[in-house]
């Protein structure tokens, strides 16, 4: 993954999206094998990640888990891994930054943004989730035309159609598969 500078800039509130998405995993009933649900977009014929805007008042952490489950339709929860980040330690003030391995982390592991044309930005914070129970129909708004499906962690990265959202997934994929010591 390569990083580049950005310089300081400003937005308001009408320059961008905030929106939130999820890395949802579960294992394969019978095998156990670790698997990633990912999204056929029917009118674009082409495979995505679940994400979507945040509503107004809505935390960004419950934002990815909705998305999640609206447009997949597995009810979903945040998967606690092991994972580097800049986040200081609750109540400590953290001077240097210093970037920390934290155990148990539910933070964003990455974050895309998204330019948007001439109308501004779209950024996309990424969580790991797991599967909470079985697939329910009719979860999906009238705009979203999503066919979800879990498919082998290799196998789903590979179908992925946007290669910021594929470089995402490995990345969470790298975390789940240290946290489920694969």
């Amino acid at each position: 993954m390569t990083s580049s500078i950005i310089l300081p800039q400003e937005f308001l509130s009408r320059d961008f999206m905030i929106a939130a998405g999820s890395i949802l995993f579960r294992r394969e009933p019978v095998t156990e094998r670790p698997q990633i649900c990912i999204l056929y977009h029917g009118l674009m014929r082409e495979y995505r990640l679940p994400s979507g805007r945040k509503d107004v008042g809505e935390s960004i952490e419950a934002t990815a888990v909705r998305e999640t489950y609206e447009e997949s339709g597995y009810p979903c929860k945040l998967l606690p891994c092991t994972m580097e980040t800049r986040a200081p330690m609750p109540g400590v003030d953290q001077h240097p930054d210093v970037i920390r391995v934290v155990e148990e982390a539910v933070e964003p592991f990455a974050v895309t943004v998204r330019q948007l044309g001439e109308t501004g930005l779209k950024v996309v914070w990424w969580y790991i989730t797991c599967a909470a129970g079985d697939k329910v129909d009719g979860t999906q708004t009238e705009s979203e035309v999503y066919t979800s499906e879990f498919v082998d962690a290799e196998v789903a990265i590979a179908k992925l159609a946007h290669p910021d959202d594929r470089r995402v997934a490995e990345q969470a994929w790298k975390i789940v598969k240290k946290q489920w010591k694969l």
